[in-house]
């Protein structure tokens, strides 16, 4: 605990504590009046910051040191640990410093910052614009989960199928697009929720600081532009492909933000699914999916799903292959599937100027137990250092 402020010249200095408390290792929390800070120890010498990142707001004293930067536990923007500057070319990105002197064995901090709070300037992600669908019919996007070499493609039952059904949506008059994920670059979920809830950000932390990363794409196009979000996978190993697991933990971030913010990303959007495999337990992925979708707001057509699987036995995938080619059974469900959704959108979009609210649902309908639980830690931003 600190004591009272104790005047010295122009600076009023405040006791955080003994030396022996702040030599342990380089980065250590401190309360100073109502202000977070985090007191350095590098090379014998101290310094003191603010605990509170310019990002999103990160509990610095939780991070590391990277040479002579103090590097915040969720997204690694680094500050200098005495200075508080950002790192070189981002100097402009810098956070409050505190005057340190020690007394007595006992560390005295100042105040009051010495520097002030300073943003670079971050132009917001495209996707991170405000939601607004544009006037116009249906719009669907298929989205292909299936893993291949895309310079060396091959013959997929769940591509197919889902060409079907794309190709009769535009029979149908609405606008459509296919995303293979196999064609994108994206790195898989980081895990930042685990670090806190609010460093799962929208959009995705990732999506923010990796230009290269292509899961914008997907992000564009189910909260922006579609009406009607078609997947299609494989079944492996009794599951859905990979590539779909690692697309839905990087949606996290859609989803957490009714968790954190009670903030709908996905309002009116009819998710219809396509599942394909040589072996069984399609009832199982279709739940999943299902399962998922609903989470991050999604209707469903009746029936909202079509499959195709020859059972545990069939391992012999080319005739896996020639009976969905030669199945009209199955382009048909394909084109009634995609009709059903687009029928759905538009009954949703008829209805979109009539008064009505989102309410909390399912296992979401509670706000976080933090403050319960005794572990808010400070995750929102403190608006005075």
């Amino acid at each position: 605990m600190s004591s009272g402020p104790e005047e010295q010249g122009a600076l009023r200095w405040v006791d955080v504590g003994a030396v022996g408390d702040f030599t342990a290792q380089p980065l250590t929390p401190a309360i100073l009046g109502s202000a977070r800070i985090v007191v350095t120890h590098v090379n014998g010498e101290f310094g003191a910051l603010s605990g509170v990142c310019n990002h999103a707001g990160g509990p610095l004293a939780e991070g590391r040191l990277d040479g002579e930067y103090l590097v915040c536990p969720w997204h690694n923007w680094k500050y200098h640990w005495r200075t508080g500057l950002g790192e070189p070319g981002f100097e402009a990105d810098a956070v409050p410093s505190y005057s340190v002197r020690v007394d007595n064995g006992r560390i005295l901090v100042s105040d009051a910052p010495v520097t002030k709070r300073s943003r670079g300037e971050h132009k917001p992600h495209p996707v991170a614009r405000r939601i607004a669908r544009a006037p116009g019919g249906v719009r669907v996007v298929g989205i292909s989960t299936t893993n291949m070499d895309v310079a060396n493609p091959r013959y997929s039952t769940s591509d197919a199928l889902l060409a079907e059904a794309i190709h009769h949506a535009s029979t149908l008059g609405a606008e459509t697009q296919t995303i293979h994920l196999a064609g994108l670059r994206f790195r898989p979920c980081e895990g930042y929720y685990s670090k806190s809830a609010h460093a799962c950000t929208w959009p995705c932390s990732i999506t923010q600081m990796d230009p290269n990363d292509q899961l914008d794409v997907v992000y564009e196009a189910i909260v922006h532009w579609a009406d009607v979000i078609l997947v299609s996978t494989p079944i492996r190993w009794g599951n859905a492909s990979s590539l779909y697991y690692r697309m839905v933990e990087r949606m996290n971030c859609v989803q957490n933000q009714v968790t954190i913010a009670n903030r709908v990303l996905l309002r009116n959007k009819v998710a219809s699914f396509i599942i394909t495999g040589g072996q069984d337990n399609v009832q199982a992925v279709a739940g999943q999916m299902l399962g998922f979708f609903a989470e991050v707001g999604c209707h469903f057509p009746q029936f909202p799903y079509i499959a195709h699987s020859r059972g545990w036995t069939a391992e012999d995938m080319e005739n896996n292959v020639k009976q969905v080619m030669m199945s009209p059974e199955l382009r048909e469900g394909a084109r009634s599937l995609i009709t059903r959704a687009v029928d759905m959108a538009q009954l949703l979009l008829d209805h979109e100027e009539a008064p009505h609210t989102t309410a909390r649902g399912g296992r979401k309908a509670h706000r976080l137990a933090a403050k319960e639980l005794g572990v808010d830690r400070g995750e929102v931003v403190a608006t005075v250092d």
